[in-house]
């Protein structure tokens, strides 16, 4: 049975056909949030410390930590900061460290930039899911040999140099391609976390039945977990969290095994946890029954985050870090 195993310093997570659905919490990533953007330039992380707890607490069993942050004002004083090259690596090497040090769950090092991601290398602890490669050849001998060197699993998005195909027969083969010359550099099918690439479904009406197809594939021929951006197939939509509500219970049954996510959503979360005790992946609905119970406290007037918060505080949950040093490689 195919296991992905990803470690922080205290806590492993499996990702894997019979494990429970894996939630990635999405939120330490700057794109498309100005405010967070113009705080990192600033040097202030408040944020994303508390992007961090409240992502844990609402039940994110990874975080993804993107460092793909735009810095304008640095860019009109220093032409350097225009170059992800150089923004990059530090930036995401003080996302890290100032993430592990709050909570106690693997990461996502999510980065375009190789060096962003050798740098992240440098200070985290235990085993991170590298995020990600692609089809193409220039990402291929770039990523590759970094994972198989830190023995670390890889996020693989169905894309190359050709763009991406609105084909999904095209996308299986971009898929199949990556988990062959991951093989040929000593990075095995069980560490590779296919992206099959959600299209949104507004633009294109087949997009759901795609993705559900692509996922039965790829599990049962290329023996892959998978995982994908959640929150593309609403895009454009109205009530975006409805519709992706409804479409992870529906991957999962496919057999999709993590997506990158919002877990402060809680109509999302409520939805997740729901299919995990269908599909007999939360023994005794235990659960379930917790997320209830915090469900309960929102229609008392709480927000997700903050009831969330306090059951983990009321059953002796914690954030901080604890226990031995691990370390990548």
């Amino acid at each position: 049975m195919t296991r992905t195993v990803l470690e922080s310093k205290t806590k492993t997570v499996t990702i894997g056909f019979d494990e429970p659905f894996c939630v990635i919490g999405e939120r330490i990533n700057p794109s498309g949030r100005s405010k967070l953007n113009a705080e990192l330039e600033q040097g202030d992380f408040s944020t994303v410390e508390k992007d961090a707890l409240e992502q844990v607490a609402c039940g994110a069993m990874v975080l993804d930590v993107n460092s793909g942050a735009v810095f304008k004002n640095k860019m009109a004083e220093d032409p350097r900061y225009a170059d992800n090259n150089f923004v990059e690596p530090a930036l995401m090497k003080e996302l890290v460290q100032r993430v592990q040090a709050i909570t106690d769950v693997p990461l996502c090092i999510d980065s375009s930039v190789t060096g962003a991601i050798e740098a992240a290398l440098e200070v985290v602890e235990g085993r991170p899911l590298v995020n990600s490669t692609t089809g193409e050849e220039e990402k291929l001998e770039a990523i590759l040999p970094l994972c198989a060197k830190h023995n670390l699993p890889v996020v693989a998005i169905s894309n190359d140099e050709t763009g991406i195909s609105e084909d999904p027969d095209v996308r299986f083969e971009v898929a199949r391609k990556i988990v062959q010359r991951a093989a040929d550099h000593g990075v095995p099918a069980h560490d590779i976390v296919v992206d099959p690439l959600v299209m949104p479904v507004g633009a294109m009406a087949t997009a759901g039945r795609q993705v559900f197809t692509l996922v039965r594939r790829l599990r049962d021929e290329l023996g892959v977990n998978t995982t994908c951006g959640a929150s593309n197939i609403s895009f454009g939509l109205p009530n975006r969290h409805g519709v992706n509500a409804a479409f992870l219970p529906m991957a999962i049954g496919a057999g999709m095994t993590s997506a990158i996510m919002n877990p402060v959503r809680a109509v999302e979360m409520e939805a997740v946890s729901a299919a995990n005790m269908l599909m007999d992946h939360d023994p005794n609905g235990a659960k379930w029954i917790g997320l209830s119970r915090v469900l309960d406290a929102v229609k008392d007037g709480a927000s997700f985050a903050e009831a969330a918060k306090a059951a983990q505080a009321a059953g002796g949950g914690r954030g901080g870090r604890r226990g031995g040093r691990r370390r990548a490689g």
